[in-house]
């Protein structure tokens, strides 16, 4: 064959390679097709769910609308209406206290009279919300699985469907979570091209998702089934694919980088720690902070570097990872930053994460972090809180 022709088949050839290879890692793009939303975001307007749908391909909505014996989300009403309105599926969760079988189906009792006056239609999933290191991370899989078994069967008394909300750490460990079942909690730094918990009906890949008018970080997951839109395949269809398309891409794209001012070294160790420890997002003392880790906790690290003049070393988390200053040189966890006097606040009637950060210069993120809670966790009047 003619060089000048073979060089342009070859060419041709592998410019037809690339574009597939291009098309086929654009499709593996983690979707928006469903968002979570509690009281934390405070009022959602229908204008916030349309948007969401026609420039994010958002399908589906699920719903916060209880927690415990005692707390009925104040915002569910709204978010089932508007998000209807916008022409969303929508379902509900319940975020679990319960330890044990009968605690399970009082809870359930309550989640089920609740979504009914919230006005969650016969036939959504109202999943259970199972997550709690305090409550059910100290049980046996096997108890936990009792009692997800026990909640589940008494919420479908209803009228509802069921699920489990869990982490990607809990799911199989903490409690079971069959395939073809579940909504599982995960996040990867770089989000593109990762598929995960597929065989699942849903995965939350992400919980700082931007959605153009509406303030703030959100949850979103990517539907694996058609459970969360009816058991049918769904109707919704966003108006502007190219808008969906652009913010996919978007939200697929992490910024997380490692420094590379210092190299990081293989250190594969378990420590037991002596006092509390913050748990940062970063090498830096002035990062955010993840949570504050109690004396006694037992912690597994992967590697370790100097940097900033402290040592720190790096925790494997279900989403990422965490990192934590040890000192300069030591090789123990004595060195505590949180060892000094902490400001707090006393929770009033009518308090929210976001009132709380606004009053103290914080944002509601790293108020939660500091507090070893997210903005997801209920908070009581009477309860302390860390501000400074």
């Amino acid at each position: 064959m003619n060089k000048h022709k073979l060089k342009a088949l070859i060419l041709t050839v592998g410019a037809i390679f690339m574009a597939f290879l291009m098309v086929n890692v654009t499709s593996q793009a983690a979707r928006m097709d469903m968002v979570d939303v509690s009281n934390n975001n405070g009022y959602m307007s229908t204008a916030e769910y349309t948007s969401m749908r026609n420039e994010f391909g958002v399908k589906a909505l699920t719903v916060k609308v209880s927690e415990g014996t005692t707390f009925k989300d104040g915002y569910a009403a709204s978010n089932i209406a508007n998000g209807q309105a916008a022409g969303l599926y929508v379902n509900g969760y319940h975020f679990a206290h319960y330890k044990t079988k009968a605690q399970a189906i009082a809870e359930a009792d309550f989640a089920g009279q609740a979504a009914k006056a919230a006005g969650l239609p016969v036939g959504a999933v109202l999943a259970t919300d199972v997550e709690s290191a305090e409550e059910q991370g100290i049980l046996s899989q096997a108890t936990n699985d009792r009692n997800n078994a026990a909640f589940m069967k008494e919420i479908q008394k209803f009228g509802y469907r069921t699920d489990i909300y869990t982490s990607g750490s809990w799911a199989n460990n903490k409690m079971t979570v069959k395939g073809k079942t579940g909504w599982i909690a995960a996040y990867p730094y770089v989000v593109s091209g990762k598929n995960w918990y597929s065989n699942n009906h849903a995965w939350q890949w992400s919980s700082t998702a931007k959605f153009r008018i509406s303030y703030g970080g959100f949850d979103v997951s990517q539907l694996n089934s058609n459970y969360y839109t009816a058991g049918q395949k769904s109707a919704v269809k966003p108006t502007n694919k190219g808008a969906v398309k652009a913010n996919n891409k978007k939200a697929n794209k992490h910024t997380y980088k490692k420094s590379n001012s210092a190299k990081w070294i293989k250190e594969a160790k378990t420590y037991t720690l002596k006092t509390a420890v913050k748990l940062h997002t970063s090498t830096s003392t002035s990062s955010n902070v993840i949570t504050i880790l109690p004396a006694g906790t037992t912690v597994k690290t992967d590697q370790a570097i100097i940097q900033g003049g402290y040592r720190w070393v790096r925790q494997p988390r279900f989403n990422g990872y965490g990192y934590l200053v040890t000192g300069p040189a030591s090789n123990t966890l004595e060195y505590v930053k949180s060892g000094a006097t902490h400001t707090y606040y006393t929770v009033k009637s009518g308090d929210s994460w976001w009132t709380i950060a606004q009053r103290n210069g914080l944002n509601m993120t790293t108020l939660a972090s500091q507090n070893g809670k997210t903005i997801y966790t209920t908070i009581y009047p009477g309860q302390r809180l860390v501000v400074r």
